[in-house]
């Protein structure tokens, strides 16, 4: 399936959430979509949870800068026509 979505979900300090957020994204049951997480700066263990989806995302982690920046940093690598955001503390119904 072609992707044709950028999912971008920023976060910062929200590893005790992320790994749920993560997971309503790829278990959708439309799966045409790039997953890209923005590490703002995080100092928990943020890349320890994004590391065991490795294969499945983009990470990219910056100097914390706050949500703006992270999500136009999100927007800047994103390589397909859609655009959608999940705060990483937030999770999606599995048919988004």
């Amino acid at each position: 399936m072609k992707n044709d979505i950028s999912v971008i979900i920023p976060t910062f300090n929200r590893a005790n959430f992320l790994q749920k957020a993560v997971e309503s994204v790829l278990l959708q049951t439309y799966q045409g979509f790039e997953l890209i997480v923005i590490d703002d700066g995080s100092t928990d263990n943020t890349y320890e949870i994004v590391s065991r989806f490795k294969n499945n995302i983009v990470y990219i982690r910056q100097e914390n800068k706050g949500p703006a920046v992270a999500r136009n940093t999100g927007i800047k690598r994103a390589r397909n026509k859609f655009l959608a955001f999940l705060d990483s503390d937030d999770c999606w119904d599995k048919e988004k």
